[in-house]
């Protein structure tokens, strides 16, 4: 599904990404972790665009999204991202947040919208809130309201860039409940987090980046109890005892 080949991501003089080579299979649930400015977040943005490579290829589904002729916002129709900070329309009901992408994008019938809408709503949960605005829901709400959005649009891979670093402690399972009911359905979920206890029960790879660097990469019974290397033993030692 996603082939990253000698990926290099440069801002000015600062080396980014360095060399990555990672692949994604369809379906898979992949977690990244690593330190604070190891290029977590930048190697997913990459994935859809958001951010170009300086050099390398992306590849996903097919289609070389390096390629400044590539078909990107096709390919964005396909890659939902969740974002750390919900990004929800705050003028905009919260049926409203997940239709608009189906009907403008996408040119799907606001009542085929608005029914499958509901129907993810009703998943995560929140279908009682769908007439609400994201100011009157709590943190951990409009998170899952912000899944919920990706998931509208029928995507074939969604990419988390730490969904849950934004809430409060008693706000995270709740998001992280969601997630791993997502992990059942035959989507390629890529996951930027610190919560290892998702990573162990999710991923079917996990990744570790240090200094923008892949460092390693198993599934996770090797990962969390064989050896990878010093730089992974000290950040899981930091991280697991905090």
């Amino acid at each position: 599904m996603i082939e990253l080949s000698h990926v290099n991501k440069y801002y000015g003089d600062h080396h980014v990404l360095k060399d990555i080579n990672l692949t994604i299979e369809d379906g898979e649930k992949v977690v990244i972790i690593g330190p604070s400015g190891s290029g977590k977040s930048t190697l997913i943005r990459c994935i859809n665009r958001l951010e170009t490579v300086s050099d390398g290829s992306i590849t996903v589904n097919g289609i070389d999204i390096a390629d400044k002729k590539a078909p990107i916002n096709k390919v964005r129709t396909q890659v939902q991202m969740v974002f750390q900070n919900f990004n929800l329309y705050a003028h905009k009901t919260v049926l409203q947040n997940l239709t608009l992408a189906p009907i403008k994008v996408k040119g799907v019938k606001k009542s085929e919208a608005e029914r499958t809408g509901m129907e993810y709503l009703e998943r995560i949960g929140l279908a009682d809130k769908a007439h609400a605005y994201p100011s009157q829901l709590s943190g951990g709400q409009q998170q899952r309201v912000a899944i919920a959005r990706a998931l509208n649009m029928h995507p074939e891979v969604i990419l988390f860039d730490e969904p849950t670093s934004a809430l409060d402690p008693e706000m995270i399972q709740e998001v992280l409940d969601v997630m791993i009911d997502l992990s059942e359905m035959n989507i390629t979920m890529v996951v930027v987090t610190h919560e290892m206890g998702f990573a162990r029960s999710v991923a079917d790879k996990v990744v570790f980046m240090a200094d923008g660097r892949i460092e390693a990469a198993a599934p996770p019974e090797e990962f969390f109890t064989q050896d990878q290397g010093e730089r992974v033993t000290n950040f899981l030692s930091k991280i697991l005892h905090k």
